[in-house]
């Protein structure tokens, strides 16, 4: 009877099958864009929510009908960007023989503002993104592309490069499990210790202290700037990070840290993992320290990143793998972790 009840929890807790990702995020190599829509409209009503036709078209040559929505917070307001974060929804099916198969609605991330300093940003929080898929398939992949943006006013056009975010179901049904059905809070001990310490252990490396693995703001739902996947219960839910532009990495000039914190620059370093965690945390730091060399390494394939950019960037992130060096400094790193 015992080894029945164990055979029956067991076929309960296997994730269903994983699967391949979507046409658009099987591969990493950069992709050509245009989109055309009534953009100066959507850019000049910033509290509005409303969606305004266009159309999306890659090198393939095929034209495909979306809506456009302003989306984000920071990034949302004129006073912090000039162009404004967007979201995609394909108001029909994208056929089977395009990039876009499968998809029905994508986060834009675009370059906030005119200046080649802002396009290091993007390209910096692009490759956050492409640093923490070096961790496993857990993760958000994204999809780097020069974009040109052609107003349906008639207005000039204007070419910048963007990247594209993963949907939370396809990264969900890519790992064999299923969107979190979370409310505005979770407990600690849902959450997964290893996935969760090896989130802390990024978001320290990346000095990025804007999120919250487990509440959302009030009145919202769990998370702020994570989501969710697995079943809820003890240790099954999984925190996938994303929207990196607060980070000492990126080093966005609007980004500020939170006051609670008590530190006065991004840049500055400050675990805010879970004490429960500690242990897996130890685990997440091998994982992060064997593959080093790719984190690192992912620097050097972004296309466009400057020399000077990289350089920084390189630097930055060896201070915390200085850090974590050896199991005695992860439990130094850690020890300011969050009761």
């Amino acid at each position: 009877m015992k080894r029945l009840l164990a055979a029956a929890w067991l076929a309960l807790a296997t994730p269903a099958a994983a699967q391949q990702a979507t046409p658009l995020f099987a591969a990493d190599t950069p992709i050509h864009l245009t989109i055309t829509a009534p953009l100066q409209q959507l850019m000049r009503n910033r509290e509005s929510h409303q969606q305004l036709p266009g159309t999306l078209a890659a090198d393939d040559g095929q034209l495909l009908p979306v809506t456009l929505k302003l989306r984000g917070i920071t990034r949302r307001t004129a006073e912090v960007c000039e162009f404004a974060p967007l979201r995609i929804d394909f108001t029909g099916k994208p056929p089977a023989n395009s990039l876009f198969a499968g998809q029905n609605k994508l986060k834009l991330v675009t370059h906030c503002r005119n200046t080649p300093a802002f396009q290091q940003h993007l390209l910096l929080e692009y490759a956050a993104y492409r640093m923490f898929n070096q961790l496993g398939p857990r993760s958000f992949r994204v999809r780097l592309a020069q974009i040109d943006y052609r107003d349906s006013a008639g207005r000039p056009s204007l070419t910048r490069a963007g990247f594209l975010i993963e949907d939370l179901g396809d990264v969900a049904r890519r790992n064999g499990t299923r969107e979190t059905r979370a409310g505005e809070r979770i407990p600690v001990a849902d959450l997964s210790p290893l996935e969760a310490a090896r989130y802390g252990l990024f978001q320290h490396m990346i000095a990025n202290h804007d999120w919250s693995m487990r509440a959302g703001p009030a009145g919202d739902n769990c998370c702020h700037n994570a989501e969710l996947i697995g079943p809820l219960g003890p240790g099954s839910v999984i925190p996938l990070p994303y929207d990196f532009d607060f980070s000492g990495l990126v080093g966005a000039p609007y980004a500020t840290p939170p006051d609670v914190l008590g530190i006065s620059d991004v840049r500055q370093r400050l675990y805010r993992g879970y004490c429960l965690h500690n242990g897996a945390a130890l685990a997440a730091a091998r994982e992060m320290r064997a593959q080093r060399p790719q984190m690192l390494g992912v620097l050097a394939q972004v296309p466009g990143l400057a020399p000077a950019t990289q350089a920084r960037a390189t630097a930055f992130l060896e201070r915390f793998f200085a850090d974590i060096a050896t199991d005695d400094g992860v439990a130094k790193t850690v020890k300011r972790c969050i009761g």
